[in-house]
């Protein structure tokens, strides 16, 4: 599958008490660009056959986010191995990669 992104500008709901975009928000983005990217791509063929679950995650956390930044998400599947595949998920602010996530 190809690259795909989305831009979203962080909100008040975003945030933690330390006033930058909480870790759980994060996760929550990877799994939102994942299905995202899933259903703008897939046929309808593969919709029906196949399921997206996770088995693993790792996130590298680089840099904190605040609120009103603009953020783009971006994603792709770097590999495929039998019925899993293992996808990078950048987590971008102004072009400098705040998170980097892989899940298979």
């Amino acid at each position: 599958m190809k690259t795909y992104s989305e831009d979203l500008i962080v909100t008040l709901d975003d945030l933690d008490e330390l006033n930058h975009v909480n870790n759980v928000r994060y996760i929550q983005w990877v799994n939102q660009i994942a299905k995202a990217h899933w259903f703008n791509n897939a046929t309808q063929e593969m919709l029906d056959q196949y399921f997206w679950v996770l088995i693993s995650h790792k996130i590298d956390y680089k840099r904190q986010i605040f609120l009103g930044d603009k953020v783009t998400l971006k994603t792709y599947v770097k590999l495929c191995e039998g019925v899993t595949s293992l996808r990078v998920v950048e987590v971008l602010v102004n072009n400098k990669q705040c998170a980097y996530s892989e899940t298979k």
